[in-house]
């Protein structure tokens, strides 16, 4: 690198999209290549995050729209401060699992609060720090649920929401993706993991490449 900090990329998408399999994918090839990789998730990136994340999906009575809404950002700030920033700070490259884009898909959009609304609030409790890369798997909700139902796994409280919920959250994360077209990658979930992971190495090789000529590298601060 050439101005001495790492590189923030995150996985975006419904649930059932295989963010989690590209985590894993684009780990390994990054390690092979002798990165340093921090590799996390929102909620529960850290130990409060863990708590917060057993509130907000797994809690049985019901939270307020804006009380869930200030929880993801309350883990967000945490983490961000104490995990993310740390580890940029470091020259390494960090691989998270949802990251702001989520809450105004699934609090803004899902949860109708307002798109701009739950983005200001994110970007107050992370200082605006913005990924350098969004990695945006889009994926019907009927066959995201199809996946979900093939795992034999309890749903969570978002997963368990109605398909016009799941519907909302997909037509805001790709209007997200349209405005910010520089920091999105988008591409389609139903193809095969070894070809979404190769279009997402050439992505980040492409950053790497423009951030050892001296360029910009996407949106962070």
């Amino acid at each position: 690198m050439t101005d001495g900090r790492g590189l923030f990329i995150t996985l975006e998408g419904g649930d059932g999209a295989g963010k989690t399999t590209q985590s894993a994918l684009l780990e390994e090839w990054l390690r092979a290549r002798g990165r340093t990789v921090v590799r996390t998730r929102e909620p529960g990136g850290t130990e409060v995050g863990v708590l917060i994340r057993d509130i907000v999906l797994h809690h049985r009575g019901e939270i307020a729209a804006r009380a869930e809404a200030l929880l993801y950002a309350a883990d967000r700030a945490h983490h961000i401060e104490h995990l993310v920033r740390p580890a940029l700070e470091r020259g390494a490259v960090v691989i998270q699992d949802r990251y702001l884009d989520s809450s105004v898909a699934y609090q803004g959009a899902g949860r109708v609060l307002g798109r701009d609304e739950v983005r200001e609030l994110s970007l107050w409790a992370t200082e605006g720090l913005l990924p350098d890369l969004t990695v945006l798997l889009d994926l019907d909700p009927t066959a995201a649920r199809e996946r979900l139902d093939a795992d034999d796994k309890p749903f969570d409280r978002l997963e368990a929401e109605a398909s016009a919920f799941h519907d909302r959250v997909r037509a805001e994360f790709l209007a997200l993706a349209a405005a910010e077209p520089g920091r999105f990658l988008v591409l389609d979930a139903s193809r095969s993991p070894a070809d979404l992971a190769t279009d997402i190495q050439g992505r980040v090789q492409a950053l790497w490449d423009a951030r050892e000529r001296g360029g910009t590298v996407g949106g962070a601060d």
